[in-house]
């Protein structure tokens, strides 16, 4: 059965990327680029991926929605928060 339509990847070869080490969507992307294109796999990649005993996580563009960090990203340094300014009364 295909999962990834975009790239045609079946889900034997998710499965085969899991038994090698990818543990997450984003390294079964590095290998076939599945969930690389317009995502609508990427819930059946985590499924697969929580049935072989990953924990799945959410995609880039996800992530960045959501404002998570890249895991792999170096880390920015912080931001000093901003001054408080009172409101003056009229």
């Amino acid at each position: 059965m295909y999962v990834c339509m975009c790239h045609a990847v079946t889900e034997d070869q998710v499965k085969k990327a899991i038994d090698g080490g990818a543990n997450t969507p984003r390294q079964i992307a590095k290998g076939c680029k599945a969930g690389t294109d317009c995502g609508s796999c990427v819930r059946r990649i985590q499924a697969l991926l929580g049935e072989h005993g990953a924990r799945p996580c959410p995609t880039a563009r996800l992530a960045a929605k959501l404002g998570l960090a890249d895991p792999e990203a170096p880390a920015a340094p912080a931001q000093p928060p901003a001054p408080v300014v009172p409101l003056r009364a009229a």
